[in-house]
């Protein structure tokens, strides 16, 4: 076949990239034309997201791409994080900035949802984990606060979904992202209307479900016009950024055979499960609050949320505030130079979702739960990785349980692959094989969508076979299990205190 070209437009919490791939029949290769920084805006005491200046970025990354590809280009599709969404009014305008979803509007409104339905039942409804920053409890915030916003929206729109209307002028809610939402219902395949009815909040707003591989037709006339690219059509891959993710995961399974293997998208989040054909919705799941999201090629990705590398990135922007000019490589080289398996904190507690200070937060943390404080800047990092990957070995255990059988390999995949100190530390504590990469798995999850919609790979097991032949990978095997068995019930203890 003729090479083409794809555009993916991989857009996460704290960067994004439009990444262009080039695809011969048989291996893909990446061109990144376009990166930019992202992150919340702080304004009166609530976070937003900048949705024109992000816009400005997709529109100049887009004319980046059409300035080196121009017609070659034959779609793009844009991804990114999950729960986030904008509202339009009558006339398809845009009523309010997106708020990010760690603004504090969601402190408590878990435990208020339960005023109008169980938590039993939200599950039942949702198959979805609890977590503050869902959209359900973004969506209660607004009703208890009585928004104008709330009250004036005729059409719902998550972040993917509000780039691609104002790409083409259509709107719909891409599968793999309004599952994120926990109000969409993994068992019927549709949004779980009841449970919002219940909960008095709004269903009218709520769009036609759309699958990834759906086209939604050419750039509008004057965005094509002004991008150079004149035959690009949109196309959705998996918008929501994990399910993306996971289509890259360099994996190969047996058919008949459950697969031996989990994966982890480690970015500012490490999103860690496996692959089901089916949602798995009962009360084990529940119990251990895991969690049903849509994946591609109409399979479900049975995982959990793992706070991620936002503890070292928030920590690093601490210390570059102060006046220290540190990269990531300065950041492993003390963490190396630390003493290993010294503290440990829960990753996923309430005190490192939004600290005004991560370095503190973590030191309060060790010190509250009676731990030696660390003692520099390298010992709170290390303390920061080697948490994660403890945590990772607990959530391991909560997968295999799930998967019935004993998982062998762990894939990691994404820009986290890059901390080799992380990735080996992952292989110790879980006493498993760790093959890390592609980095840029979001991107090409995304391409590798598009190159199945256009017909020019056949599904999700020649995509991966695709990944496989053009792309390396880095295995780690595990080191001094006996050392990271015994920190592990310490970190079980503290995790427990904390």
């Amino acid at each position: 076949m003729a090479e083409k070209a794809y555009l993916a437009i991989d857009m996460g919490a704290s960067s994004g990239r439009h990444v262009v791939g080039r695809f011969d029949g048989q291996r893909i290769t990446l061109e990144e034309v376009y990166r930019f920084e992202n992150g919340a805006v702080d304004v009166a005491g609530s976070l937003y997201w900048d949705l024109l200046a992000q816009w400005t970025h997709v529109t100049g990354g887009m004319r980046a791409a059409g300035a080196a590809h121009g017609e070659r280009i034959v779609s793009v599709g844009v991804d990114t994080w999950g729960v986030d969404f904008g509202l339009l009014a009558q006339g398809d305008q845009l009523l309010a900035n997106p708020v990010h979803y760690r603004d504090a509007r969601t402190n408590g409104m878990m435990e208020r949802a339960e005023e109008w339905v169980s938590r039993k039942e939200i599950f039942q409804h949702t198959g979805l984990q609890f977590m503050q920053l869902n959209t359900l409890y973004q969506f209660l915030a607004m009703k208890l606060a009585n928004s104008p916003v709330l009250e004036m929206a005729e059409s719902f729109l998550m972040m993917p979904d509000l780039f691609h209307w104002m790409m083409t002028g259509q709107k719909c809610n891409e599968m793999t992202d309004a599952t994120t939402t926990q109000f969409f219902d993994p068992i019927r395949g549709g949004w779980a209307t009841a449970l919002l009815e219940k909960m008095q909040l709004p269903t009218d707003i709520l769009g036609q479900i759309a699958q990834p591989g759906t086209n939604l037709g050419r750039l509008r006339q004057a965005l094509a016009a002004d991008t150079g690219l004149p035959a690009a059509e949109v196309v959705l891959p998996g918008s929501h950024d994990t399910a993306s993710a996971v289509m890259a995961v360099p994996a190969a399974s047996v058919p008949g055979r459950k697969p031996d293997w989990c994966y982890i998208s480690l970015g500012t989040w490490a999103l860690m499960g496996i692959e089901s054909p089916q949602p798995v919705v009962n009360d084990q799941v529940m119990d251990l609050n895991f969690t049903n999201e849509g994946g591609v090629g109409n399979t479900i990705r049975l995982l959990k949320n793992i706070c991620g590398l936002w503890l070292v990135q928030q920590c690093r922007q601490v210390w570059n505030q102060a006046g220290k000019d540190w990269g990531w490589e300065d950041l492993n080289r003390m963490s190396a130079s630390a003493r290993p398996l010294v503290s440990f904190i829960d990753p996923d507690a309430q005190d490192f979702l939004a600290p005004k200070n991560m370095p503190e937060a973590i030191c309060e943390f060790c010190r509250r739960t009676g731990q030696t404080v660390p003692e520099n800047e390298g010992a709170v990092i290390r303390c920061a990785l080697e948490s994660l990957a403890l945590k990772s070995r607990r959530v391991l255990g909560m997968c295999e349980q799930l998967n019935g059988a004993p998982l062998e390999t762990i894939h990691i995949v994404g820009g986290g692959t890059q901390n080799r100190q992380l990735c080996q530390a992952t292989a110790d504590a879980c006493g498993r094989r760790v093959v890390a990469g592609p980095i840029e798995a979001t991107a090409i999850g995304n391409l590798m969508m598009q190159a199945v919609a256009a017909g020019d790979v056949a599904g999700i097991a020649q995509a991966r076979e695709v990944v496989r032949n053009s792309f390396p990978v880095v295995e780690y095997e595990p080191h001094d299990t006996a050392a990271w068995d015994e920190a592990f019930g310490r970190f079980q203890e503290v995790a427990a205190r904390g």
